[in-house]
């Protein structure tokens, strides 16, 4: 009776990730001085009209795209990595959860600012139960999907690595349009998102890569 062999997954920590970890520290930084006061710049105000003065009729179609930002998404893309015996990427999704709570907390308290509703006025679009006032920087929907989406990619193939990061402009552009998040908001929590995903990617390792 033959015996099929098992292929053995290698798993590597890439230089890549250390360059995506160092510089989107560095992006988040930057954007910590930037809105250091409290304040609104006129470019990142523009940017936002932009975005959040879209039709309304779009709010149906991207409404499902921010709930993929909710602190459960982590524990269930855990569960479904387990499921597929990813147990490597459960872990670390789990752990991305964790850090996602807490290094969030830590740049609230270095830095604050509040909503649109709020820092740029009240004449903004406001969707859903979207509040006028509370803290804003850095968006906690951002970081998770951000970090989910770094240590889910290394394990698709071919073009299926496209779709996460699709994911994720989605989610920052949705919640620009629901008047949740200011522009760096969203870029700085995506950038903290990729410093915890680059991160986790140097500690548990990624699937070495394959022929497509």
């Amino acid at each position: 009776m033959q015996h099929q062999r098992v292929a053995r997954v290698r798993y590597v920590r890439r230089r890549e990730d250390v360059v995506v970890a160092l510089a989107s520290i560095a992006v988040l930084c930057a954007g910590m001085v930037a809105v250091r006061h409290g304040t609104v710049t006129g470019f990142e105000r523009s940017v936002f009209r932009a975005v959040n003065d879209l039709p309304g009729a779009l709010y149906p179609v991207l409404w499902p795209f921010q709930q993929l930002g909710t602190i459960v998404v982590g524990p269930i893309a855990a569960i479904i990595a387990a499921i597929f015996r990813k147990f490597r990427l459960a872990a670390a999704l789990v752990v991305a959860t964790i850090l996602k709570l807490g290094l969030e907390r830590v740049v609230k308290k270095i830095v604050t600012r509040e909503r649109p509703g709020t820092s740029i006025g009240r004449n903004v679009h406001l969707r859903g139960n979207v509040s006028l006032h509370g803290e804003s920087f850095v968006s906690g929907h951002a970081v998770l999907v951000t970090a989910i989406a770094c240590l889910v990619v290394p394990y698709l193939r071919g073009r299926w690595k496209l779709v996460p990061w699709a994911v994720v402009a989605l989610v920052l552009l949705t919640r620009v349009y629901v008047g949740a998040h200011n522009p760096l908001d969203v870029i700085c929590g995506a950038a903290l998102g990729l410093a915890i995903g680059g991160s986790l990617n140097l500690v548990f390792g990624v699937p070495a890569p394959q022929l497509d």
